[in-house]
């Protein structure tokens, strides 16, 4: 966007661009979200910067009225794939707080002075910048959302020391932590956006081992967790599983059908969930950890209880990435509206979700377990993989154990997997080169390495590769060919039977989607061809082709090896 392009946002006060970019004013020293409601300054005032770590470098403090800071992240860190973007990435999982420019530089591939140059030119700040505006964010939201103690906040958002803590606060907000976390809070219960109302009340907290089982419909809640209404924020000693709630901005519409997807592929014992939650229990930098999210209708509600509160930031990034709660829907859905078939899906099932991960290995091999099965059958296979993983040290409800580390998948895996022989090998034999650190995958790559990293390997094709880059890295242009839901959908979305495949047999349905062309068909969507995959997939799900937020059960996607 050119600056008449954003200046016309800023007029019309739109929404749906706020975290895409700020806007500083030359002559009250502050910087605002897009949707602002103060008065639209005069154009020779304004300068418009792409991250909110260059307001700061600049000069300039938040608005304390619309709190820039307070909104979801950018979607451009999922669709660019350029050093700068891996680079945001890797800031917002918490890189910087655990190794400095040292470990972000060496997980990108450059030296630490080529990096700051190549962040300091696209984005208006070097990495220190952007580590220390993340950090104010984190310690803005656990301030105005919880009662935890200043100190502990300090340290659990990133801060070497609560001398840090109070100077960036003061120098980025312009107020003290006392003061933000006053003013924050009665935002919060004036907008009824707060926490719950216990968890509100100052000075209330609770032992963390007293969770609070919440109900949906008659039904236990997946992890035993209490909702985010309904549990109290408890700051603990370090050492003692602290649980904290938070509700978690995302841009709209969104759709719940993401809730649906991963409980449909939820893992006993590691993972839960139903039509409107979903429960994980995971290992973090830090140490061992449990979550909740929530969808109200209206609202997404989080809940966590986290063994070491330093490993906040990068709980948020994770469920933010999983969810993905910083795409623009509205933009995508724009895209996918070209086509008028994709059109009527858009309009059944507004603001759909790319289904991220929480772990590259992890979606790995799932991935390699699932080829060629149907969803239930793979979710057999992993759930009897599942019983060698780790017990968790912060359990909860149903949520006792990790999923098995790499090692213990190498090592119990030829004991435990059914099915064919090669592929059990492919699987250990992958799972043993992530173990010994020969395979290393994560946010940082792009779909170019990911390809370079994956496709050589024994009993891994292009279906795995391109699934592997939508759910770790976010790709939003990848589109599976190949895949047999995609030209069900495909054959559903036209209104054309599913079982016309069939009685015409496989050379018949190769030649009428050929003659379509599903490559050609799917260039239209580009640069978001994964969320009409995510469209297509819906589809073949659903006789009735409607919104629906039922757990999807139908063939797995195959894999074209």
């Amino acid at each position: 966007m050119d600056f008449s392009q954003r200046y016309r946002v800023i007029e019309s006060k739109d929404a749906r661009f706020d975290g895409q970019f700020f806007t500083a004013v030359r002559t009250t020293g502050i910087y605002c979200r897009p949707s602002c409601p103060a008065r639209t300054p005069k154009p020779a005032n304004v300068s418009f910067f792409q991250t909110s770590a260059a307001a700061h470098d600049a000069g300039y403090r938040a608005c304390k009225r619309c709190l820039p800071e307070a909104v979801p992240g950018s979607p451009d860190w999922n669709v660019r794939s350029d050093v700068a973007a891996r680079a945001m990435r890797l800031i917002a999982d918490g890189v910087m707080d655990r190794g400095g420019v040292t470990e972000l530089s060496a997980r990108l591939g450059y030296s630490s002075r080529q990096l700051n140059r190549i962040v300091t030119a696209e984005l208006g700040a070097g990495p220190l910048a952007l580590a220390r505006a993340s950090r104010a964010q984190t310690a803005r939201t656990l301030l105005t959302a919880t009662n935890i103690k200043s100190a502990d906040i300090a340290f659990a958002a990133g801060f070497n020391s609560i001398r840090q803590f109070n100077e960036t606060v003061a120098e980025v907000f312009s107020m003290t932590p006392t003061a933000l976390r006053t003013r924050g809070q009665r935002r919060h219960q004036h907008s009824h956006s707060a926490v719950s109302a216990a968890g509100s009340r100052a000075g209330r907290t609770r032992a963390a081992g007293t969770l609070a089982a919440s109900t949906l419909a008659g039904a236990t809640s997946p992890s035993g967790l209490g909702a985010a209404g309904d549990s109290e924020v408890a700051g603990s000693p370090r050492g003692t599983p602290a649980e904290l709630s938070l509700t978690l901005p995302f841009r709209k519409p969104f759709d719940p059908g993401i809730f649906a997807f991963l409980a449909a592929r939820a893992v006993a014992g590691v993972e839960g969930g139903v039509a409107n939650r979903y429960a994980r229990a995971l290992a973090l930098p830090c140490g061992h950890g449990c979550f909740e999210l929530r969808w109200t209708g209206a609202a997404l509600e989080l809940t966590a209880r986290l063994e070491d509160l330093r490993d906040l930031p990068a709980l948020l990034s994770r469920v933010r990435r999983l969810f993905d709660l910083d795409a623009d829907p509205v933009g995508i859905d724009a895209v996918l509206s070209a086509d008028p078939a994709m059109a009527r899906r858009v309009t059944l099932v507004p603001g759909i979700r790319l289904p991220g991960a929480l772990d590259a290995g992890e979606i790995l091999i799932r991935a390699m377990i699932g080829q060629q099965i149907t969803v239930a059958a793979a979710r057999t296979a992993l759930n009897q993989l599942a019983a060698v993983g780790l017990p968790s040290r912060t359990p909860s409800g149903t949520l006792v154990r990790h999923f098995p580390t790499p090692a213990l998948i190498a090592e119990h895996g030829p004991g435990i997997l059914r099915g064919p022989r090669r592929r059990i090998e492919s699987v250990c034999a992958v799972a043993g080169l992530l173990a010994s650190g020969e395979l290393v995958l994560g946010i940082e790559d792009d779909l170019s390495a990911l390809t370079a990293k994956l496709l050589p390997l024994p009993g891994i094709g292009p279906w795995t590769v391109g699934y592997v880059a939508m759910r770790v890295l976010g790709a939003p242009d990848v589109f599976l060919t190949s895949d047999a839901a995609v030209r069900n959908g495909f054959a559903r979305l036209n209104e054309r039977p599913e079982g016309t495949h069939r009685s015409e047999g496989r050379g018949a349905a190769s030649s009428w989607t050929g003659a379509l062309s599903l490559t050609h068909y799917a260039a239209r969507f580009s640069p978001w061809r994964s969320y009409a995959t995510m469209h297509l997939w819906r589809a073949a799900s659903s006789k009735a082709a409607a919104a629906t937020i039922a757990p999807q059960t139908t063939s797995h996607e195959k894999a074209s090896q």
